[in-house]
């Protein structure tokens, strides 16, 4: 099945941010629980905290009760959810968890919107491109006897034609996509697909400005309330979501253990920019980490947003010039054959 079992970022910040208001207003764990998920309309998010409000009943901590639906929530909001009760900050860390939740949703919905048309532009070119195969095989089959001229040079004519070129191109589309999907799923794919889009000169950069945005964030939030460092860095790098980033846990955390500082733990990563590294040097000089970390988030994010903007204006522009290029290449290719046709017949004219 393709829908991932994890309930998604546009189901869960409403209702961490709705669950954080009523905490900060004092209301009930229990009835904040269930007043938070009312309006949800994710039946996987309803029936979870169902459950985990029915296990609090009985005696349950709030983390232990979400951890029984492991398979549903991220792990990001399981670990923050968990530094959070054991601080006594539970509605700031929902909030922010919110506000990062939001932000993603955000961000997908921009991108999508940005590649909508072109997209759009690409699925009428394949369906004209298919309807051109069909009418043009009906013309050369009207004439007995004669074989279809094969005016694309792709050997295909009439129905057969057209129906095999809709299943070459919506079949590669969809087994791309299918493939996409499965990869970012799971951990796995994720740690083979992630570096190598990293090293993708414009998707890369937007990618790790993303990831490094995330890390900040998290850091910054989890040692503000107070999370020892190995912990609060293994739930940092996994908020980033990025493969290359999660693999990289083990060397930047035996290189603290080992007596380095953050910076150079980072740096031995090789993922994250010198500009970044200097910042973290100075905030451990000073002892404002969190505070650095936060202001570096923001830094990073507004970054990563002007280098997406940039991304799907260039992907949005790709696949208009491979449109163009797909059009002007079948319409070169009919002149071709029809000035051919014309001149054979004229040369069967002359020597009758």
């Amino acid at each position: 099945m393709l829908r991932n079992p994890v309930i998604p970022p546009k189901a869960l910040f409403p209702f961490c941010h709705a669950l954080s208001r009523m905490l900060e207003a004092g209301v009930d764990i229990r009835k904040a629980l269930e007043t938070a998920v009312q309006s949800s309309r994710d039946g996987r998010l309803k029936d979870s905290v169902q459950d985990v409000s029915r296990r609090i009943g009985s005696g349950w901590d709030l983390t232990s009760a979400f951890r029984e639906h492991a398979d549903r929530y991220p792990r990001l909001f399981l670990d923050l959810l968990q530094v959070g009760e054991q601080t006594g900050a539970l509605p700031e860390i929902l909030s922010a968890l919110g506000d990062y939740y939001e932000a993603r949703v955000a961000r997908v919905r921009e991108f999508r919107s940005a590649i909508a048309w072109p997209l759009i532009q690409l699925f009428a070119a394949i369906m004209v491109i298919g309807l051109l195969i069909y009418l043009l095989g009906l013309i050369g089959s009207s004439r007995p006897g004669t074989e279809p001229v094969d005016f694309l040079g792709l050997g295909l004519h009439g129905t057969s034609g057209a129906l095999t070129w809709f299943g070459i191109t919506f079949g590669t589309l969809a087994g791309l996509y299918i493939t996409g999907k499965l990869l970012t799923r799971s951990l796995s794919g994720r740690l083979v697909l992630d570096p190598v889009l990293l090293g993708i000169p414009a998707v890369g950069s937007c990618l790790r400005r993303f990831a490094i945005a995330r890390f900040a964030w998290c850091f910054s939030l989890t040692q503000g309330a107070g999370m020892s460092i190995r912990p609060s860095l293994t739930s940092s790098l996994n908020a980033t979501a990025n493969g290359a980033f999660i693999a990289a846990t083990p060397i930047i955390w035996n290189a603290i253990h080992s007596g380095h500082s953050l910076g150079d733990a980072l740096r031995m990563s090789r993922l994250f920019p010198a500009e970044f590294l200097h910042f973290v040097d100075t905030a451990e000089q000073t002892g404002t980490v969190p505070e650095a970390m936060q202001r570096m988030s923001r830094q990073f994010d507004e970054d990563a947003h002007r280098a997406l903007k940039t991304l799907t204006m260039l992907a949005a522009r790709a696949v208009w010039a491979g449109v163009a290029a797909l059009i002007v290449f079948f319409i070169f290719r009919i002149a071709f054959v029809y000035i051919g046709m014309l001149e054979g017949a004229t040369a069967e004219a002359l020597s009758v």
